[in-house]
């Protein structure tokens, strides 16, 4: 059986503290691996669904482990090459609630030489949803121009999908404003209220969806609160009403990957057909996972709770809490 997801970015080693303090004062730290659209392939692997992940890696100790840490996953690993002239990229990350700062190594790194005529080497047969993100649009010319040809290539079995993912600190000195024309050439589109604010100047979903209306899905995130679904009815070409779906009550350790994980829920339930409110639902469970720990990809629910919480009642998921520790707590 072939790929059903393909996802193409850069990953690269990990590092957040393993003691607690000021970032100065740490002495100790846990190697892992980060990146977007890793992230996504390993959640969806866990999900049961075919992925490859696509990209460049040095030919350096950290770019087997990345690369070692992915395939573990589940996830084929076949299509990313070796570039025995440029580095793995690195980064380092605070760990907390409110949020965590990141600390990027990357420039020059292997996985930004990426360019156009990589297309010309994907294999795409038979794969349902080709997945990247608005980060390796800033990575470099060549991997803008990368995105760019994805965005126009024939699309014979699979649709384009595409998360903003925005990181202001990788755009310092280039254009952000070709994310607006990447997200609108794309199939699927999730991207966060408070990201299109920061970079268009627009929050609401209706507003973002005049700036993005070629999409067949579009996604709002809106943190905390839910996710907004706005979709175009295939026989009529017409929108069909927003959909809101609340997100679940979760204790947060740390806020990053969630997006990507939610990426990965919705992506999944999209293949598996599944109606709006139980794409949304599947996108928020996931994400839960992810927020209760450190690292970007997290413990998933277990099985059996995500798949009574896709179905119960409002009420039940409205009073449904995911703590730290002693799990979830359903609403009665």
């Amino acid at each position: 059986m072939g790929t059903e997801v393909l996802c193409l970015g850069e990953s690269m080693a990990l590092f957040v503290p393993a003691e607690p303090g000021a970032i100065e004062q740490v002495r100790t730290w846990t190697r892992t691996v980060g990146g977007a659209e890793s992230n996504v392939a390993c959640h969806l692997a866990a999900l049961g669904r075919r992925t490859s992940w696509v990209s460049a890696v040095g030919d350096d100790a950290f770019g087997r482990a990345v690369v070692a840490e992915i395939a573990a996953a589940g996830v084929d690993v076949s299509q990313v090459e070796v570039d025995p002239h440029r580095p793995t990229g690195l980064y380092v990350k605070e760990s907390n609630a409110a949020g965590s700062a990141v600390r990027y190594y990357r420039a020059g790194s292997a996985a930004s030489a990426m360019g156009p005529e990589l297309l010309n080497e994907l294999q795409l047969d038979g794969v349902r949803i080709v997945h990247v993100s608005g980060i390796t649009a800033a990575l470099s010319d060549s991997c803008l121009e990368l995105l760019r040809a994805l965005a126009a290539a024939p699309r014979k079995t699979h649709r384009l999908s595409f998360d903003v993912n925005w990181r202001a600190a990788l755009w310092a000195g280039r254009d952000p404003s070709v994310l607006r024309e990447l997200a609108d050439a794309a199939d699927i589109v999730l991207v966060g209220d408070d990201e299109a604010d920061q970079v268009w100047g627009e929050s609401a979903p209706h507003a973002i969806r005049e700036l993005l209306p070629r999409p067949e899905s579009l996604v709002v995130k809106h943190g905390e609160r839910g996710a907004t679904l706005i979709e175009r009815d295939r026989d009529t070409a017409i929108d069909r009403p927003a959909i809101f779906e609340p997100a679940l009550q979760v204790d947060v350790v740390e806020p990053v990957g969630a997006g990507d994980a939610f990426a990965a829920g919705f992506l999944a339930a999209t293949l598996a057909g599944d109606e709006p409110q139980r794409r949304l639902r599947a996108g928020h469970l996931r994400a839960a996972g992810a927020l209760r720990t450190h690292g970007d990809l997290g413990d998933p629910l277990p099985a059996g709770l995500v798949a009574k919480l896709l179905d119960a009642d409002e009420r039940t998921w409205a009073q449904t809490r995911i703590t730290r520790n002693e799990g979830p707590r359903m609403g009665s």
